[in-house]
């Protein structure tokens, strides 16, 4: 028995030199690591309290900014807790490298995904175009209805719903043609070369000034751009607010054609001459 309990004893001994010596070596890492913790994560939410501000000043999407806020949190605190765990002793290089590789492997597998996020990241912020713009991309035009992290929605103009991966969008030309509070409408009108070209040119830039909503700074222009097989061709610019370029595009055509009829100017349209000769039917001309 009292052998027994002197090996309870030696046992109990044991032990407590061992917490002792584990304390002692152990205890001021532990600490350490708690109180690099607890820092850690006060600066992390400082930092995190910084993005947020500097993402609503800079007008970052409110959707791009809630995943970039949550993305730059769990990473800070992914970082954090490695070096916690090195703090301690922790080989994490093997660690680090698993994660690394994962990333890889999955990078791989989603590179096309990957960069149709990048693009609408890149969207997002910069903003080449906003919801409610007319754009081209990617050889579509339309009406932006909807700009997402991987695609952006499309309304052409008849009617159709075009989607488009951001990471082509991005990569590529895009005109945006509403951005800008004004625009330049372009004609071209042809006249017979038997008609009066001053007197064109006036009726022309009478349609004009009579308009208000062609602007006059800059200024128009109504000037001969060529002479064509049978006509002389008048090139026409004209600049208004972006709003009223579709209605000046669809009106002035038919407005120079009327003033044109009552000016008694002539439009030139292709013509056959038939000559007949001999009671043969001999055909020329253009």
């Amino acid at each position: 028995m009292e052998d027994t309990l002197n090996l309870v004893e030696q046992k109990s001994n044991f032990i407590q030199e061992k917490v002792i010596t584990y304390a002692l070596e152990y205890g001021p890492k532990l600490l350490l690591a708690i109180v690099f913790l607890i820092v850690g994560m006060i600066l992390i939410g400082l930092l995190i309290k910084g993005i947020k501000k500097a993402f609503k000043k800079a007008d970052v999407d409110p959707s791009l900014q809630t995943f970039l806020v949550s993305l730059c949190g769990w990473s800070l605190k992914a970082l954090l807790l490695i070096s916690v765990a090195s703090m301690l002793g922790i080989k994490t290089a093997s660690f680090v490298a698993i994660l690394g590789a994962a990333g890889l492997a999955v990078g791989l597998a989603l590179q096309g995904s990957l960069a149709n996020f990048a693009g609408g990241v890149l969207i997002l912020l910069f903003k080449p175009f906003k919801v409610g713009d007319f754009i081209n991309g990617q050889g579509i035009s339309g009406t932006v209805r909807e700009i997402h992290v991987f695609h952006t929605t499309l309304i052409t103009s008849d009617g159709k719903k075009a989607v488009i991966p951001n990471g082509d969008l991005s990569n590529g030309i895009i005109e945006n043609f509403t951005s800008e509070p004004i625009r330049r409408c372009e004609f071209a009108f042809g006249i017979g070369y038997g008609s009066d070209l001053k007197k064109a040119k006036e009726e022309i830039q009478k349609i004009i000034d009579e308009d208000a909503r062609a602007l006059r700074d800059p200024a128009s222009l109504v000037a001969v751009s060529g002479h064509g097989a049978s006509s002389v061709d008048l090139k026409v610019q004209v600049w208004c607010k972006t709003e009223d370029y579709w209605p000046i595009m669809n009106s002035y055509p038919e407005k120079v054609k009327l003033a044109f009829d009552a000016a008694g100017i002539e439009i030139p349209f292709p013509q056959m001459d038939v000559l007949v000769k001999a009671g043969s039917k001999i055909i020329s001309g253009s």
